[in-house]
């Protein structure tokens, strides 16, 4: 194990998954997360969920029973809990012009990957500008049903982040293999392990039959975009990185 503190932040939406990495990050307790010096929980607000309480919620509850846990205060890794708003950005990506797109892509549904995919682009963001050098994400093999949880998805965020200096890891894929491993290791820490944590999204329960082909055909065309709009934010050119994404209706 690495045993230099360093600064991480973890992609949270409270649920069980993201939950357990947080409490790996705080405990110290995987081979392949480095010891944290500070973790910067980062809640993404995409404009269409509900319940806006539960993340903090869960987090704070988990956050206290951690500490209680560890020999002494100077093994307490600093924690922060930042929303940070990437709703105009998933408009961008799909919303706004998402009748133009779907017939690009096999009429898939990619609702999923577009949000996620500005999420990690709102973190890249993030982590650069406050020197954060590792992201890490809960996704999980035995959710790869979800068209974003699949590694072509995670191999082109991955490259998208180490274009800026960044590592973005997945350190639960293949761990964490089945709901009994998580339960079993939030359990074990006298955390919750089932439902509550998360804003219920209105699109999380959308039916899609997209493929890794469909899913990388949309990549091909977003990531260069997206890559635009970083390299623009962090250059504080805000028009040039509103014009990637404009938006679908336009005045008569």
């Amino acid at each position: 194990m690495n045993m230099e503190r360093q600064d991480m932040a973890i992609l949270f939406s409270g649920g069980s998954d993201s939950l357990a990495l947080y409490a790996l990050a705080m405990t110290s307790s995987s081979q392949i997360i480095p010891r944290a010096r500070k973790i910067h929980i980062l809640h993404m607000l995409n404009g269409m969920s509900r319940f806006p309480e539960f993340p903090a919620a869960r987090l704070d509850i988990a956050r206290k029973i951690l500490e209680a846990q560890l020999p002494s205060r100077q093994d307490i890794p600093a924690t922060r809990y930042l929303e940070l708003d990437m709703g105009r950005l998933f408009q961008g990506l799909w919303l706004d012009r998402y009748e133009e797109l779907m017939p690009r892509f096999n009429n898939k549904n990619l609702v999923c990957v577009a949000c996620k995919l500005g999420m990690h682009a709102r973190a890249i963001i993030y982590c650069v500008s406050n020197y954060v050098p590792l992201i890490l994400a809960g996704y999980a093999r035995k959710q790869s049903y979800f068209p974003e949880q699949t590694p072509v998805f995670m191999d082109s965020v991955s490259a998208l982040s180490s274009d800026f200096g960044v590592t973005t890891s997945f350190p639960l894929y293949d761990e964490f293999d089945s709901e009994d491993v998580s339960r079993h290791f939030l359990e074990d820490l006298g955390l919750p392990s089932t439902g509550g944590g998360e804003r219920k999204c209105l699109f999380c329960q959308t039916i899609t039959t997209a493929r890794e082909e469909d899913i990388a055909s949309y990549l091909d065309v977003m990531v260069p975009k997206i890559k635009n709009y970083i390299e623009y934010r962090l250059a504080a050119r805000i028009k040039d990185a509103a014009e990637i994404f404009p938006a679908g209706r336009s005045k008569q």
